[in-house]
């Protein structure tokens, strides 16, 4: 999932627009494959601080290693895939990115149709059930 130079929204009533926020990460975390990549990207410092900050504190995000960052070969894309990474470019401006996966816990509930069926948890690739 790509957030490439999102507004900024500088106003402190305006924070919870930003398209990288403690409620939308959740929704993020439900539509990403355990493993999948968040890339982020700005020109703005506080937002770029914002983003990382977001998905430090989220238990869904983990971040990438120095390791990782350096053989993605999207990330050294980050700064010059779009019009507004080549026009920060040319201006020397600098460019905030953070990247972090998707990581899937040591637990995850797992869906159950009928209510009189007892709870499945799936923990440590085990399958348990729970007597209701």
């Amino acid at each position: 999932m790509f957030f490439l130079f999102p507004d900024p929204h500088f106003k402190e009533k305006n924070h919870r627009r930003r398209v990288i926020s403690p409620f939308l990460l959740d929704e993020y975390a439900y539509a990403i494959r355990p493993g999948g990549v968040i890339y982020t990207i700005t020109d703005v410092e506080e937002l770029g601080d914002w983003m990382k900050s977001c998905l430090e504190n989220h238990p869904m995000f983990v971040a990438l290693t120095e390791e990782e960052l350096e053989a993605d070969p999207v990330v050294k894309l980050l700064s010059s895939a779009t019009e507004e990474g080549q026009k920060v470019s040319r201006n020397g401006g600098q460019t905030f990115k953070a990247v972090f996966r998707h990581y899937l816990s040591s637990f995850t509930y797992l869906p159950v149709a009928p209510s009189s069926s007892p709870l499945l948890l799936l923990t440590n690739f085990k399958l348990l059930q729970l007597k209701s």
